[in-house]
């Protein structure tokens, strides 16, 4: 004789796992596991840096520490040039990516995307001998930038279309500032918090900013695996507070200085 009521019983079994599978994500296991792994760049100061005691700095370090705590966990550095960002999160090195992340809808094919938690304005810089006094002295001259990063793609897409002058990649933007300092390329394109942090530091002679780029303002977000939309809705509110609650004011004038700038896109709500 058939059981008919079997059948039944393992369905009701099996919805009721999906169910608990589905309930369960990446902010549920970082919870559990009382570690934050964050993805964070440290050769892009104030964003990210080694400070003088070999210790992660920067308005990147104070955000994730700010996220783990009010997760109640403990936050994990997890070092990463700007190429590696987005494999050590895919690869499950790290659980968030904060690391100064454009925003471009290339990205968003392949990670979660957050609303900008930061926004940047892009600079030339070069040698005070190369008599580049703006982006438009560029033409025809070897110019390059750090490997995976907005400014960089935005560069080399002039340079292709200008059709003279040459583009090299750099692994790190440390890699980036010395060719330029030591005359390998006449000229980069970095952001304006680069740029001052870069002078300021004392650590390389010679070198000015020559203008604006004509580039469009780099905002930046954080991000996570695609499908984590627990975690990334949790990020969007996180994101929200800090800045209702005068927290972003507060790292930016830490870090950068000033007004911070402002995070959202005019006649387009975020």
């Amino acid at each position: 004789m058939i059981n008919k009521t079997a059948p039944l019983a393992l369905s009701a079994i099996l919805s009721v796992s999906v169910i608990g599978q589905a309930q369960a994500d990446k902010l549920d296991e970082i919870i559990s596991s009382g570690t934050l792994r964050c993805a964070v760049t440290l050769d892009f100061p104030p964003m990210g840096f080694r400070d003088d005691n070999n210790q992660p700095a920067g308005f990147d370090v104070d955000y994730c520490n700010d996220l783990a705590n009010v997760l109640e966990v403990d936050a994990e550095i997890v070092e990463t040039p700007f190429p590696d960002r987005i494999p050590a999160l895919v690869s499950g090195r790290a659980d968030v990516i904060v690391a100064s992340t454009s925003d471009t809808l290339g990205r968003a094919k392949t990670v979660g995307m957050t609303i900008p938690y930061f926004a940047f304005q892009m600079v030339v810089l070069t040698r005070e001998d190369t008599g580049v006094e703006g982006y438009d002295d560029l033409h025809g001259r070897p110019v390059g930038n750090t490997s995976g990063t907005y400014e960089a793609m935005a560069l080399e897409e002039d340079v292709d279309e200008w059709g003279d002058g040459s583009f090299r990649a750099y692994q790190t933007q440390n890699d980036t500032i010395l060719a330029v300092a030591q005359g390998h390329i006449d000229a980069t394109v970095v952001t304006n918090t680069v740029a001052s942090s870069t002078l300021e530091s004392g650590k390389y002679e010679g070198l000015k900013i020559a203008g604006e780029a004509p580039y469009v303002i780099d905002y930046v977000s954080l991000a996570a695996n695609r499908t984590e939309y627990g975690l990334l809705n949790y990020l969007n509110l996180f994101v929200n507070q800090q800045v209702r609650t005068g927290r972003y004011a507060e790292l930016y004038d830490k870090w950068v200085g000033g007004e911070p700038v402002d995070l959202t896109v005019p006649h387009v709500y975020y």
